[in-house]
């Protein structure tokens, strides 16, 4: 999977801009964050398309960047993100980047973005969501 982060200047709307952007070319968003840091707003997606949304952005004069990402499904249980984050730092693999998507009965969804995408998603495979 494919994360788009779009920076840009921090104003009111800029959500609105962007959603109805990808409303108007009828793309779904699948997840969605977005923050403040400084003068500029971050807004994290996951969609279906990313180069199509990567494409109408930019058209649009917003700066995207997109990076691999794997997403996990664990129980939603104590101790779990525990285990699967001690894997990674055993085997000397950094988290970037982690946050859940949804929560479905006994599981969860997570997001995740490692220093070592690869070496992650082997270490992880058990874990690996496919749709």
């Amino acid at each position: 999977m494919k994360e788009i982060v779009v920076v840009a200047e921090d104003k009111v709307g800029l959500l609105a801009d962007i959603s109805y952007l990808l409303a108007k070319s009828k793309i779904n968003i699948d997840s969605i964050s977005v923050d403040v840091l400084g003068k500029n707003g971050i807004i994290h997606l996951t969609v279906k398309d990313e180069a199509r949304v990567k494409e109408i952005l930019e058209n649009n004069g917003y700066k995207v960047i997109t990076s691999d990402r794997i997403v996990v499904k664990i129980k939603d249980a104590p101790g779990e993100v525990a285990k699967i984050s001690k894997m990674l730092a055993v085997n000397k693999v950094s988290i970037e980047n982690f946050y859940m998507i949804t929560r479905s009965g006994d599981f969860a969804l997570f997001s995740l973005k490692a220093d070592k995408i690869k070496k992650a998603t082997t270490l992880l495979k058990e874990y690996i969501y496919h749709e």
